[in-house]
């Protein structure tokens, strides 16, 4: 009678956790449980991606400044420490003063009117 429970238990026990895994595994394989996989591992390699390019492009100024020394100290090109740095002008003058306009009742501004 001992051996009949103990085999029937787990012939029970083996099909609860077979039941558990194949549910478990129908679950991943739905439409939205895969889209969500999918999504997931894309922004897994995008971070992954910007990290890299980040780290390319820090690589890349650390050599271009170690580059332009090499070729400051090889044509003689120094920087002055004493010497101000450039000034920097603006492209479009900031004039506060008001624009003067033309009077409007002595000129016609209809492109009709001349043809």
């Amino acid at each position: 009678m001992f051996r009949r429970t103990f085999w029937f238990s787990t012939g029970v026990a083996a099909g609860v956790w077979a039941t558990t895994k194949v549910n478990r595994k129908l679950r991943q394989l739905t439409p939205e449980s895969l889209a969500a996989t999918a999504a997931n591992k894309a922004l897994e390699t995008g971070a992954r991606l910007k990290d890299r390019a980040v780290g390319f492009a820090l690589d890349v100024r650390d050599n271009m400044a170690q580059r332009e020394a090499e070729l400051g100290d090889a044509l003689g090109l120094h920087a002055d420490p004493e010497l101000p740095a450039p000034r920097r002008y603006a492209a479009i003058e900031n004039n506060r003063s008001k624009p003067k306009y033309v009077d409007d009742t002595t000129h016609s501004y209809n492109r009709n009117e001349d043809h």
